[in-house]
């Protein structure tokens, strides 16, 4: 898996401005208030039917009702241990 898995680590809010896309699947698991900023610019760097992952959403409704209003996105939760969130990019 190595050639096909890019693990980022650091500082997510230094990180995600250094990601270039296209991505498959991004997980957010970092500070709770900068969840609906990584989403911003994770978005345009996430290919047609890629995923982003977020976890520990039961903290985070802005990020949750901004994922779940978006006519370009459709995710689906599930809420054991905090609550993930994966939401499709559907266009």
């Amino acid at each position: 898996m190595e050639g096909m898995v890019t693990i980022v680590e650091g500082d997510a809010h230094e990180q995600v401005s250094k990601l270039k896309g296209p991505i498959d699947v991004a997980f957010i698991d970092a500070d709770k208030g900068g969840y609906s900023d990584y989403l911003k610019k994770l978005l345009p760097l996430v290919r047609q039917g890629g995923l982003i992952l977020a976890h520990n959403v039961e903290m985070v409704p802005e990020y949750m009702r901004e994922v779940t209003s978006r006519p370009d996105l459709e995710t689906i939760m599930y809420m054991e241990g905090g609550g993930l969130a994966v939401t499709l990019k559907k266009r």
